[in-house]
């Protein structure tokens, strides 16, 4: 219970508060339970002070010293703690929904199971904070330090975390369902088994120490978790964007990857043949020109667009690069390769042995003209590819057979 001859000199005003204060710097300050609702606080010295329980509703702490301060199941909903040092302070219980903490010092701090749900914590600083269990939902930390805080279980639906520093904190089980890490700092932090329906995580800065297990469906649906938080919003729209499944299925079932050497004059009338004839024949010509400079790695770009593609032409008239691309690509890519080369010229040493190991590279077709390869584009190309990709998908759909070790052994006795 409040000290009332304490509550007596407070309520007198700050400056006789601070004034007592520093002839009476080791007394315990007890303002246990005190009536202090919509009270100007703002400077005060409460460093230590027992505000336990205090009735602290829109009061205005505004720069005041609270350090190690017990505020444990105080009521701070919309006060006024900006610029406010509460480093070290007990405030585990406490109710700080739509309190103003910006630029608070809550460094060290106990917020167990606090109430700070759309609390302003705009670049308040919350390092090594124990936030478990503690509720943030709409709260805005946008720039808030909290590395190496404890989030452990923590809600924070729709918060903004904003360019804030993640560095080292554990959001372990912590539920971001809608919150935003645009440009967060989020090296050596951990966050797995949290939910993150509804995440935006655009530009993260470092990454993440742990992110197993992570949940990407809300709760009313069932449970699919994944490993990678960047990942995880590309999954979920997948599974949950009609539109974007189309977009998939239309790349893997109608578009065909066109590899090349199309610089000069004569390559590009083959190239344009090309296009124009697969697009008669409702596909979508994707072209990898080798001539074109490029700053991303070759083969990383082409098995990104082999992977996605019905299949492949790869057209290896005076190779350079491409015979080692396709070296590095075929062999991890179950998808059908068409190798086309002018009549007259011969086939890059490798490309015998690719087609011997593997049944998806399929035979050389020549062409003397772009005429010529037009009408041979269905019959040579086109249907043997289809029908290789059909080939392949049944492969792959077909059970392996299981051999009972028993069965033969007492095969063996008969």
């Amino acid at each position: 219970m409040a000290n009332r001859e304490q509550l007596s000199i407070l309520k007198q005003g700050v400056n006789v508060w601070n004034e007592w204060r520093k002839e009476n710097q080791e007394t315990m300050i007890d303002l246990s339970k005190a009536n202090l609702m919509d009270a100007n606080l703002s400077l005060a010295n409460l460093n230590g002070a027992n505000l336990s329980k205090s009735n602290l509703i829109k009061a205005d702490l505004f720069g005041a010293d609270l350090i190690e301060a017990d505020l444990r199941e105080a009521k701070l909903i919309g006060a006024n703690l900006s610029k406010t040092n509460l480093s070290k302070a007990h405030i585990s219980d406490a109710d700080l929904s739509r309190a103003d903490l910006f630029e608070a010092d809550l460094s060290k701090s106990d917020l167990r199971k606090t109430n700070l749900s759309k609390a302003n914590l705009h670049a308040a600083n919350l390092h090594e904070a124990n936030l478990s269990r503690a509720w943030l939902s709409e709260a805005n930390l946008f720039g808030a330090n909290l590395s190496e805080s404890n989030l452990i279980g923590a809600f924070l639906g729709n918060a903004n975390l904003n360019e804030a520093n993640l560095s080292s904190a554990n959001f372990t089980e912590a539920n971001l369902t809608y919150s935003s890490l645009v440009r967060a700092e989020i090296s050596n932090a951990k966050i797995s088994k949290s939910r993150i329906y509804g995440i935006n995580v655009w530009d993260l800065v470092g990454q993440f120490k742990e992110q197993q297990e992570l949940i990407i469906t809300p709760r009313e649906q069932p449970l699919i978790t994944v490993d990678n938080i960047e990942i995880a919003q590309f999954i979920y729209l997948i599974l949950n964007n009609k539109k974007i499944r189309d977009v998939i299925n239309t790349l893997t079932s109608k578009t065909v990857l066109i590899l090349g050497r199309f610089a000069l004059p004569e390559r590009k009338e083959i190239l344009d043949v090309l296009r124009d004839k697969l697009r008669s024949y409702d596909l979508l010509p994707i072209v990898f020109d080798f001539d074109r400079p490029i700053d991303k790695d070759l083969t990383e770009t082409i098995k990104t667009l082999a992977g996605m593609c019905y299949f492949v032409i790869a057209d290896v008239t005076n190779p350079k690069s491409s015979p080692l691309e396709l070296q590095a690509t075929v062999p991890d890519y179950q998808v059908p390769f068409v190798p086309i080369i002018q009549e007259g010229e011969l086939p890059f040493a490798m490309m015998v042995d690719l087609q011997k190991k593997y049944n998806w590279v399929l035979n050389t077709v020549t062409y003397d003209s772009a005429d010529t390869l037009i009408k041979v584009l269905k019959p040579l190309i086109i249907d043997p590819a289809m029908k290789k990709r059909q080939e392949l998908r049944l492969i792959k759909a077909q059970e392996p057979e299981v051999i009972s070790g028993k069965d033969y052994l007492e095969k063996g006795k008969e």
